[in-house]
């Protein structure tokens, strides 16, 4: 468990309520009770490659039912129908797509998103790597892509028909990748990763 400056309230089990009450200035996930800082604040070049890919999707989504989100933007994903206080797992993804309105409230959205980006720090390899694509896949989000700012290699996830992530596909450098869920956005690597 990292536990970062929460150890003054040490806890085994955390939830979305524990995550209400930590100071403002903190951000923190909760992946099924266990809490996860995550600081330090992402590198600059994390957040140009976040902010290159943010735009081109958001324009593509310009007029369109998706909306996408950047963090800080809550996504808790509920194992059953429970209270958001009770909710045992809240993360905030890099980038988010949500298409089914009905999941959106003012706290960020309740239930999977429709696609979910995460761009790799040495901090979050392994978070990102294991634990998230457990989880997204557990949640049964349709498309996670892992970027690898380094490399300039993107990693995609779709569910199969067994509701299983499979990698099929990896971008490098200046490939042009779809989105699978976003039909019609090819989202050109050589803009993302520009520097």
């Amino acid at each position: 468990m990292n536990t970062g400056s929460a150890e003054k309230t040490l806890k085994e089990y955390y939830t979305y309520k524990d995550l209400l009450n930590f100071p403002e200035n903190e951000r923190w996930e909760v992946i099924d009770g266990q809490i996860f800082d995550m600081s330090p604040a992402p590198s600059r070049r994390h957040q140009e490659i976040l902010w290159n890919l943010s735009k081109l999707v958001a324009a593509f989504l310009e007029g369109k039912q998706c909306k996408a989100y950047f963090a800080p933007f809550d996504v808790r994903l509920p194992r059953r129908n429970e209270p958001d206080e009770e909710i045992e797992t809240v993360v905030q993804p890099d980038l988010v797509v949500v298409c089914d309105e009905t999941k959106l409230d003012e706290k960020g959205c309740r239930g999977a998103p429709d696609w979910v980006v995460e761009i790799i720090s040495p901090s979050t390899s392994e978070k990102d790597l294991i634990h998230k694509k457990n989880l997204y896949e557990l949640h049964k989000v349709p498309e996670y892509w892992v970027v690898f700012p380094g490399d300039r290699v993107v990693q995609v996830f779709d569910l199969n028909n067994l509701e299983k992530y499979v990698q099929k596909r990896i971008y490098i450098g200046n490939a042009k990748a779809p989105v699978q869920v976003l039909p019609g956005l090819i989202i050109d690597l050589q803009k993302v990763f520009q520097e």
